[in-house]
């Protein structure tokens, strides 16, 4: 059952080859069967909280293309609508939720998460007996810094500027929402897995915008935190950490955060990607742009990684989340290159 499950293998430091694939966003906007269950849905938070179509567009991807791990269909801000922030998603736009002041954090309340997200984990367990045994099940959440930039700005912001200056203003109430969120987020992950996923990534989207001691304070104590809370429920939990952006600081994250593997971005040179790989499993960590383009770039940029750490344990993924341009076409030419079916290699 689980030892079948080649995630999984690679996870607990296994070299397999040819190396599973999944990609981050495998689900979304570029398969037109996405988009005609979100028509149906109506607003995105309510396919998020639906269980029947959260399974179902968690397997689209895994029917047209065999990716060796679903991820559950959700969002990073899943934790800051159950804080009660009143998230919503303007279309052509993104998130939107209410600004965040530094009074309001003692009165966040999270106590409200366990019920908001319990049809979330209802989808875990409809998908968990839904794959076959040979399928990986992963869960997923933001980090605390990723969580808070959007919660204090109200909004994505290009350099998380808001964010930022919140947390040397206000540092105390900061240190707080980083905690309250590593806590509740941590809880969030150990009931997912309870609930049948195989494993769990955290993502820290915005971690790239950090200096050294910010990235020390905001990204690396918070998630070491939250996989210390996990492993205190589920000792044997795998956990998948992405800190997108975040450069040499990689060099020492998997260590200081307690994270299984670590999952990077297309900016990580390969040489340094092979040289964390000696302490244990990488994953990623192709360029989307690739995707979209198809053809000889793509070709070049999957065996480029394959040589590099195809001897390695290794996830093959994107190096961050599949574009709604990419042509579907594309994505079955990268699985089947990444597993020797294509026969251009």
């Amino acid at each position: 059952m689980a030892s079948n499950r080649s995630v999984l293998r690679v996870l607990a430091g296994e070299t397999v080859s040819p190396p599973p694939i999944w990609l981050m966003r495998q689900a979304g906007r570029y398969l037109p069967e996405y988009r005609a269950t979100r028509e149906k849905a109506g607003g995105f938070l309510d396919l998020c909280y639906t269980p029947e179509l959260a399974v179902e567009v968690t397997m689209q991807p895994i029917r047209r293309f065999g990716f060796d791990a679903a991820i559950l269909f959700s969002d990073i801000l899943v934790m800051a609508d159950a804080l009660d922030r009143g998230v919503h998603f303007v279309q052509g736009e993104g998130p939107r939720m209410t600004p965040l002041a530094p009074a309001e954090i003692d009165r966040l309340d999270p106590s409200r998460v366990s019920n908001h997200v319990a049809p979330v984990l209802e989808a875990i367990g409809r998908l968990r007996e839904t794959l076959d045994d040979e399928r990986t099940l992963l869960g997923f959440c933001g980090a605390p810094w990723t969580v808070a930039t959007y919660m204090i700005a109200g909004r994505g912001t290009p350099e998380q500027a808001p964010a930022r200056l919140f947390a040397y203003r206000h540092p105390e109430a900061f240190e707080t929402l980083l905690d309250l969120l590593a806590d509740a987020s941590g809880d969030y992950l150990a009931a997912q897995i309870e609930a049948g996923a195989d494993a769990v990534q955290i993502f820290d989207s915005w971690a790239g915008v950090l200096g050294e001691a910010e990235f020390e304070a905001y990204a690396v104590r918070p998630v070491k935190r939250m996989i210390d809370r996990v492993r205190a429920r589920v000792p044997d939990a795998k956990i998948i950490a992405f800190a997108k952006g975040a450069g040499v600081f990689l060099e020492t994250y998997r260590q200081k955060t307690g994270a299984d593997a670590v999952s990077l971005d297309w900016t990580v040179p390969l040489d340094m990607a092979a040289k964390l790989q000696r302490d244990g499993a990488v994953q990623g960590n192709l360029d989307p742009m690739r995707v979209v383009s198809g053809g000889r770039a793509l070709d070049e940029g999957v065996d480029a990684i394959l040589s590099a750490l195809g001897d390695g344990p290794l996830i093959f993924n994107l190096g961050h989340g599949i574009t709604p341009e990419a042509d579907p076409a594309h994505v079955a030419r990268l699985v089947a290159r990444v597993r020797g079916e294509d026969a251009g290699r």
